[in-house]
């Protein structure tokens, strides 16, 4: 019973998302049909007419693609589809009728909009079905990676959190004499500087190659600083432990990772052979090295980035023992 009234809510929160997002972006992406002077008339059985706009089966359905709605639910889900496209149609009318179609904001962002819909299309039929990994090329990408399967380790590590403010030398040098996190906790009390408390744990999966290893040849107890933005973590290294992860178990992580991979990699040789036969001509000389990179050209027309399974990028580590955070442990 449970099971369907979770279902229930889940659908009708979809659509009234769908119903507002609708309400929101109408004034700038449905009017661009009026923008772009398109008034052709829209083809399909006419579900409502909205002041002589009518209102078609097949943008209904479109609608209900876009939401994910369920067969069994179509129904129902029609219904309160059907009056949030009469709400979109009431609102674009009025846009055009306040000349806001025109306005040179909106314009650009429906041509923006047209532009990145189009460069995906193009894409997507150009890459066509990408085949799924296989078992082998599954298995061989685990048997290469043990750091972040069959060798894992986890980190339990214990903080306090600071003001970056408050990070100074006085409380460098009071955590070079201290041999805990609580000696350094009293010396905050001591001096009146407020922090919080925090416990958590990370797997050498979720950390970059240089960060694992060199929590991993730290001795437990050991202290270190993270810097955040405008806050500042104060770190002790806990506990190590082996936690490995068999093949079965992470087989659907690395599928997917391996297929993303392949969606990307085809992608950005679509891009370098495009860019290899045409004329491309850089007026703005400060703009060549922003511009060049075919990559960030694939990630522009929503190619699924290519990201680890279980593992975040590279991140530096400062020589003076303080760990960039952003980057590295991903504490936010």
């Amino acid at each position: 019973m449970n099971h369907f009234h979770n279902s229930g809510l889940t659908l009708r929160r979809s659509i009234a998302n769908t119903r507002l997002l609708g309400v929101a972006l109408v004034l700038w992406v449905a009017v661009g049909l009026a923008a772009c002077g398109d008034k052709e008339k829209r083809v399909g059985q006419a579900l409502a007419s909205v002041n002589g706009e009518e209102i078609t089966v097949l943008q209904l359905n479109d609608e209900l693609q876009h939401a994910n709605v369920p067969a069994v639910q179509q129904e129902t889900a029609s219904k309160q589809l059907l009056e949030s496209l009469i709400d979109r149609q009431l609102l674009q009318n009025e846009a055009v009728k306040d000349k806001i179609d025109r306005e040179p904001k909106v314009v650009q962002a429906v041509e923006r909009a047209k532009a990145l819909i189009i460069a995906q299309a193009y894409m997507q039929k150009r890459i066509g079905v990408i085949v799924k990994p296989t078992a082998a090329e599954v298995e061989e990408y685990f048997n290469k990676n043990p750091q972040y399967f069959s060798e894992r380790k986890q980190f339990d590590m214990r903080e306090l959190v600071i003001a970056s403010a408050d990070m100074n030398d006085e409380l460098k040098k009071a955590m070079d004499r201290a041999k805990s996190l609580d000696e350094v906790a009293a010396w905050l009390d001591a001096n009146h500087v407020k922090y919080g408390r925090m416990q958590l744990s990370r797997t050498s999966a979720d950390l970059a190659p240089e960060l694992s290893a060199k929590l991993a040849a730290m001795p437990a107890g050991q202290l270190f600083i993270v810097r955040e933005g405008d806050r500042t973590l104060l770190i002790s290294l806990a506990d190590i432990k082996e936690s490995p992860v068999v093949l079965a178990q992470a087989t659907r992580q690395i599928e997917q990772f391996l297929f993303n991979k392949k969606n990307k990699d085809a992608a950005e040789a679509e891009l370098k052979r495009l860019r290899a036969s045409a004329k491309i001509e850089y007026l703005n000389k400060t703009e060549k090295s922003a511009s060049a990179s075919a990559s960030a050209s694939a990630a522009a027309v929503s190619v699924p980035a290519a990201a680890p399974p279980v593992a975040a990028p590279p991140a530096p580590v400062a020589d003076n023992g303080e760990i960039n955070a952003r980057a590295g442990l991903g504490l936010k």
